[in-house]
């Protein structure tokens, strides 16, 4: 893996959005900004909040969901980076709550955001973080089950697995691919 230049956290924007499951992204991209010293701000012509930290730029579209595409390919053509050098965390209904995945390319495993920024970007070849939301056991519900905060419990898990990330990103920023999964694929 190349050092990423760019981390996305895939969320929706607002208030009735901020503690949903949804946006697990956007959890991690506040914490990272937190730790880099970086502060986000909207900026329009990327079409959501973005923060930089030396090279490393993070974004938080407000797109909504299901335009992510259009704010990920916005910043990486205008500064030039390439699907290789892209880190979108992201949550995932395939994974219990706590569980991490690291992986580059793939399917989108029906997941909206993914799915438009495969399409804006016309490349699956960036990397992905997957933190775990766990599902609701029916297809049906996974639209309501994704827009509603995790139970306490859940919530925990989710956060043990953030701070795992956070322990992992110095890994992630060098581009030792091996080194980050051993500290992320731990069960929780």
């Amino acid at each position: 893996m190349n050092a990423p230049r760019l981390i996305v956290g895939l969320g929706n924007p607002g208030a009735d959005y901020a503690d949903t499951r949804h946006n697990a992204g956007f959890w991690f991209v506040d914490r990272l900004a937190f730790e880099l010293k970086a502060s986000l701000a909207p900026q329009a012509k990327f079409f959501g909040s973005v923060g930089r930290a030396g090279e490393l730029y993070l974004l938080e579209p407000a797109t909504f969901m299901n335009r992510s595409g259009q704010a990920v390919a916005a910043l990486a053509r205008f500064y030039r980076i390439e699907a290789a050098e892209i880190l979108v965390v992201h949550d995932d209904l395939d994974l219990p709550p706590g569980s991490i995945r690291l992986k580059q390319g793939g399917g989108n495993g029906g997941h909206n955001g993914l799915k438009d920024i495969q399409s804006q970007l016309g490349t699956p070849d960036f990397w992905r973080l997957r933190l775990g939301i766990g599902h609701p056991g029916d297809r049906a519900e996974v639209a309501n089950f994704v827009l509603k905060p995790p139970r306490r419990e859940e919530r925990e898990l989710i956060d043990a697995a953030l701070d795992r990330c956070l322990i992992a990103w110095p890994k992630l920023a060098a581009g030792d691919v091996a080194a980050a999964q051993r500290l992320l694929h731990v069960k929780p």
